[in-house]
């Protein structure tokens, strides 16, 4: 199972994205908005620059406390772990575990072409187990 599966699964919509100058403010009312965890950070909407997620927010906010004061750069993670259309979902699963990220954007070409997340991978993954059981459940029933 490859990545491209989650991304055609999922609603064809465009990949959320905020500039680096934008305000924080700005960037919690898109993540507000769109009811997601985490939003792109590009200066022209194709671009990777970076990531910001709720979690980049809180840590923030409990740092120094003036984080709706900042810039989305200022907040944002800037070394973003990326895949590929063609990358293998179990392979990127362990990655997002490991290395404890919800949020992947998906590049293709070195262009944005999505976001998967943990969410995304999982709902897949259950998906393809239950369609494996009821093949099972099928082919038993037939013996």
């Amino acid at each position: 199972m490859h990545v491209a599966e989650i991304l055609a699964a999922k609603a064809p919509a465009p990949v959320v994205t905020v500039a680096p100058d934008a305000g924080v403010r700005t960037l919690l009312a898109l993540l507000a908005e769109h009811n997601i965890g985490a939003v792109v950070v590009s200066s022209d909407g194709t671009a990777l620059d970076g990531i910001v997620s709720e979690r980049d927010v809180v840590r923030h906010l409990h740092s120094d406390g003036t984080v709706v004061d900042n810039t989305v750069g200022a907040i944002m993670t800037a070394v973003v772990e990326t895949c590929t259309p063609e990358d293998d979902l179990d392979a990127l699963m362990a990655t997002m575990t490991e290395r404890r990220i919800r949020h992947v954007p998906v590049v293709a070409e070195g262009r944005l072409v999505g976001v998967v997340s943990i969410g995304d991978a999982v709902k897949h993954k259950i998906g393809q187990l239950e369609f494996e059981r009821d093949q099972l459940d099928s082919y038993v029933r037939q013996a």
